[in-house]
């Protein structure tokens, strides 16, 4: 009310205060008696005879009488807005100011009073916001960097079924059987995985992301890890291991900066990053809003390319502006040298950009939007050969024809073997506008060449994999999710020789994402491998004669995730 009160009677007060031009033999008694206060209230500006719209004052004049009535003129209805005004004018016009003033209080003590309590409710939630604010901004974490986090619990095992023969050892070859791979990894564990990341912005368009992560997926001594056979490795598991303490240490695994250039091009650059997560678009949404489960079922089936090759990166993408919801192209590509080479010195051995890299370069050209997508990609691994499949039979990942960068040859020196793949792959996903009965689906097919000086016969040359990922939305509860995926992971179709290979395997994928609340997920999981080591599991045949062998794997799981 005081600033009310204020900004009523500055202008009179004003007047009172200026200094009088007028002396009093200039003083016109008649003139200062005829602008006494007339009896009748001036409620509009049409009561003045001599105002009018094309004065300069017009408009302030009528606010002041529409609003507050805080205008008095002489009785015969004139304004006379350009004569000079005397103190007794002034004295007038500040009593019809503080009549209106006055009135105006008495109303808004009236609604105080009749609002006492809500307004004492009010205040006090004012007062305890301006507590909270304060508090926040005295502990605040930073002004440009927002904290993720995500905890995962994963409870389960392995077991697995078929052949065995007497050796109890159990090997990649597939030595030994269901009775030394269970022996071996077929304990019930609990596992952890856990990651902080920092995301910070500068001009809140670009980021700088950090990832700290620790896990105790034991390497070497874990089934979720990927141990036994590479197939059952999870997605979330890791193993934080200095190579002192085998598990539960801190590290950073993700460390890079990306910015826009232009309205669609987005380039980035970072000392540890992965070349799938550098893409314009994911080709898939069997795991968007639902739980990754196998670490093969979350790369859409085609590891050959999307191997999740992590190290010192560059990459950019391009993606076409578009209006909300709508397709858009896109084009994306990415260098990345391997993190054990990229970040030495020593081009014999590794160095960012040599032949001793053991980089993998990935292009993909991709249209999609919301409902509907498909991409191609390509993906060109220097010294890999079949290990930078990631996920596959153990005969087309791990034989031991696959000799990364260097062999020993016959001579017994240690020379280059001149190994590099060539992959490639078709992903295209759809999903309906409402859930319902109708499921997502993802689809996924890739095709992998390679070449090596240290040929064998007997070595695959080339190899294939496909999957097919549905998904429900909203099962029984709206935001729980349903996801079922099946396919073949990378299995040899051609060998050096001619001959023919017998290394088919089928996985089978089922999970259930039940969100307990925003952050809150706990899924149950089961998974099944009909072959996992491919055409090593004729080696069960004690006789070596025939591919008769049997060997398959059972996995069920619990997962919890806590995000934060």
């Amino acid at each position: 009310m005081k600033l009310f009160q204020q900004l009523l009677v500055a202008p009179a007060a004003l007047g009172l205060l200026a200094p009088v031009a007028a002396s009093a033999a200039e003083l016109n008694i008649n003139g200062v008696s005829d602008y006494a206060a007339s009896s009748e209230q001036v409620t509009s500006i049409s009561q003045f005879s001599d105002v009018y719209p094309t004065d300069w004052a017009y408009q302030a004049l009528n606010n002041l009488i529409e609003r507050y009535g805080c205008v008095a003129g002489y009785p015969n209805g004139t304004y006379r807005g350009n004569r000079a005004m005397t103190r007794f004018e002034a004295a007038a016009l500040l009593n019809a100011c503080l009549d209106r003033v006055t009135e105006v209080t008495d109303e808004l003590k009236r609604l105080m009073a009749e609002f006492e309590k809500e307004l004492a409710i009010l205040k006090g939630r004012v007062d305890g916001l301006e507590a909270r604010v304060g508090e926040l901004e005295a502990t605040q974490f930073s002004t440009t960097t927002k904290l993720k986090g995500q905890t995962t619990f994963v409870m389960g095992a392995t077991t697995a079924g078929g052949d065995s023969q007497d050796n109890t050892a159990f090997k990649k070859t597939g030595a030994g059987g269901a009775d030394a791979y269970n022996q071996a990894f077929g304990a019930f564990s609990f596992n952890y995985d856990q990651r902080l990341a920092f995301n910070t912005s500068f001009t809140g368009k670009d980021k700088l992301y950090a990832r700290l992560r620790a896990g105790n997926f034991t390497k070497k001594k874990n089934a979720f890890g990927g141990e036994g056979v590479n197939l059952t490795a999870l997605d979330v598991a890791t193993d934080s291991g200095d190579g002192v303490t085998e598990n539960n240490v801190v590290g950073l695994d993700r460390l890079y900066y990306k910015f826009p250039v232009g309205k669609e091009f987005t380039v980035i650059a970072g000392a540890i990053a992965r070349n799938t997560e550098s893409l314009a678009l994911w080709p898939s949404v069997y795991n968007k809003g639902g739980a990754k489960i196998l670490d093969w079922t979350a790369l859409m089936g085609t590891s050959g390319v999307y191997n999740k090759e992590t190290g010192q990166l560059i990459g950019a993408y391009w993606k076409q502006k578009v209006k909300k919801g709508s397709n858009a192209f896109s084009v994306s590509v990415n260098y990345v040298a391997d993190d054990k080479n990229g970040n030495t010195s020593n081009s014999a051995s590794g160095g960012f950009m040599t032949s001793n890299s053991e980089a993998s370069f990935l292009a993909q050209l991709g249209y999609g939007g919301p409902q509907w997508g498909l991409a191609f990609a390509y993906r060109y691994g220097q010294c890999d050969s079949g290990n930078g499949y990631r996920r596959g039979t153990e005969f087309a990942k791990n034989g031991d024809w696959n000799n990364p960068c260097t062999y020993t040859n016959t001579n017994g020196d240690t020379v280059r073997s001149g190994s590099s793949s060539n992959s490639y792959a078709l992903n295209a996903y759809w999903q309906p506008k409402n859930a319902g009965f109708i499921p997502s689906v993802s689809l996924g097919w890739g095709i992998n060449q390679t070449t090596t000086d240290n040929k064998k016969d007997g070595s695959a040359v080339t190899s294939q994999s496909w999957m097919a990922g549905l998904k429900w939305d909203d099962v029984f509860l709206k935001g729980n999710d349903l996801g079922f995926a099946f396919g073949q992971p990378t299995f040899a179709t051609g060998l050096e020789g001619g001959d023919t290979p017998y290394d088919g395997n089928y996985v089978f994928e089922l999970y259930y994402n039940f969100q307990v609340t925003d952050n809150i997920a706990i899924t149950p999981a089961v998974f099944y491998l009909s072959r996992p080591m491919g055409q090593y599991t004729s080696n069960l045949v004690q006789d070596g004669n025939g591919y008769d062998g049997t060997f398959n794997v059972f996995g069920g799981l619990i997962q919890t995730t806590f995000k934060f």
